[in-house]
């Protein structure tokens, strides 16, 4: 058999307390690879070695995916995981066999790697639909997303102990990585990341495109899927709201949920609100959750350059310790703590009740879990 499969042909599991191995859970992730084609299918990539040294490419990938789940947080470290696990896994890539192997991935290779992903996707991704229990559609204060693919777009801070290439000081004041991600809530699957230094901007519109379009590439069937965006406050830019937009067509539906900075003419437009305006929010399970209220600002404060039709929603709640320093004038004056969402959701198909301000609130509020 080849190095890419069949390694675990002789791997038993007994339930003994004897032979005790760490870390055995990495076992379950290298069979998947192999058993939905995605092993395979990175190893058609490259050419195979002519020397008996020569090491697959596709396992040493695989390794390193491992090696990473494990906690490797460099290639040295990423070698002496894969050493302790020769037993399960096979012989290990050295960290120079590993770095050559990611030096040559040039642009073109990583496009082919991303087209291989997306293939395998499609595959694993009619499995799910052919399951007992189905695809796994997302269900949000007592609404089945029926036929929703949501996307959840962060970026994250990974730190550095040293001068590597490409980090940076931080907006957090640490220094390392600042790279920006695209997740599928149903799935939880990472769909694409884009590596940036630790000083990449936290709005940048160019990176928000780039990385939302790879995850797109990875969706099966996109182009006439029901997809719904959700962003913290660094995706409300005119730019990408625009481009948002843009991606509706008569079979594509593309809605979203992006935070909002907060100005004072918002702040003057909250204050119109009367007490009647302000209904009692949701918790995820879709009990009520007092002491929290929405409220539907659309129209009270309308501003030139954003998209027509777009909705904004309003979210107040008394203020914790942590938010004293952070209050506005506003906010000590009222007493509330107050938070906007922008969307162009108008009715979700498939979904009755899909245009209430309550339950938009917390369907956004449910991005949080992609921290």
């Amino acid at each position: 058999m080849s190095e890419r499969t069949g390694w675990d042909r002789r791997l038993s599991v007994a339930a003994d307390g004897k032979g005790l191995v760490g870390h055995a859970g990495v076992v379950l992730l290298h069979q998947v690879a192999d058993r939905v084609g995605l092993t395979a299918a990175l190893g058609r990539l490259w050419p195979g070695g002519g020397s008996a040294t020569w090491r697959d490419r596709a396992h040493v990938l695989l390794g390193l995916a491992g090696a990473i789940v494990l906690g490797a947080k460099n290639l040295s470290e990423a070698e002496q995981l894969q050493i302790h696990h020769t037993a399960l896994l096979g012989t290990a890539a050295s960290d120079t066999t590993t770095h050559r192997a990611l030096a040559v991935l040039d642009e073109p290779q990583l496009n082919r790697i991303a087209k291989a992903r997306a293939r395998v996707r499609r595959h694993v991704w009619g499995l799910l639909h052919l399951r007992p229990g189905g695809f796994p559609w997302l269900a949000v204060a007592g609404k089945r997303l029926t036929g929703w693919i949501v996307i959840d777009v962060d970026a994250t801070i990974i730190l550095s102990s040293s001068n590597k290439i490409g980090s940076a000081v931080t907006f957090k004041k640490t220094w390392g990585f600042h790279p920006l991600a695209c997740w599928c809530a149903n799935t939880q699957e990472s769909l694409s990341m884009l590596l940036r230094p630790g000083n990449a901007g936290s709005n940048t519109v160019a990176d928000h495109i780039t990385v939302l379009t790879a995850a797109l590439g990875q969706i099966p069937g996109s182009s006439a899927a029901k997809i719904l965006v959700r962003i913290d406050g660094a995706g409300a830019t005119h730019d990408l709201l625009e481009h948002l937009e843009a991606l509706n067509t008569a079979r594509h539906t593309v809605r979203y949920l992006v935070g909002w900075t907060i100005t004072e003419d918002d702040e003057k437009a909250i204050a119109k609100l009367p007490d009647s305006a302000w209904e009692t929010s949701l918790r995820q399970s879709g009990e009520v959750q007092e002491g929290y209220s929405v409220a539907e600002l659309t129209g009270l404060n309308t501003r030139p350059g954003w998209p027509v039709g777009m909705r904004l929603l309003v979210r107040r709640v008394r203020p914790a310790g942590r938010h004293q320093k952070k209050l506005t004038a506003f906010e000590k004056r009222t007493g509330w703590k107050y938070s906007v969402i922008a969307t162009n959701v108008r009715h979700m198909w498939g979904i009755a009740g899909s245009h209430q301000p309550q339950w938009l609130d917390a369907l956004a509020r449910a991005h949080a879990v992609v921290e």
